[in-house]
């Protein structure tokens, strides 16, 4: 795999956390230099090693934020 550069420009919060120690966030992040898009995934504690994600632009953001507030739970 080639290596993939990435920046967390803004951590918005940690939505779970496991047994490991590891931790879902949704973060704001630049992958490879390119434009930041908002992110949900798993981390290690270091922000080193990371799991499959979800990248989302703000306004897929939004509609799912949107779907969210209109769930009944």
């Amino acid at each position: 795999m080639a290596n993939i550069k990435y920046e967390i420009q803004q951590s918005f919060g940690v939505i779970s956390e496991g047994a490991k120690g590891w931790k879902k966030e949704l973060n704001l992040i630049s992958w490879n230099n390119r434009d930041p898009k908002y992110d949900l995934r798993d981390w290690d504690e270091q922000h080193e090693k990371m799991g499959k994600g979800l990248t989302m632009s703000k306004d897929e953001l939004i509609k799912l934020r949107d779907l969210l507030n209109s769930m009944e739970l």
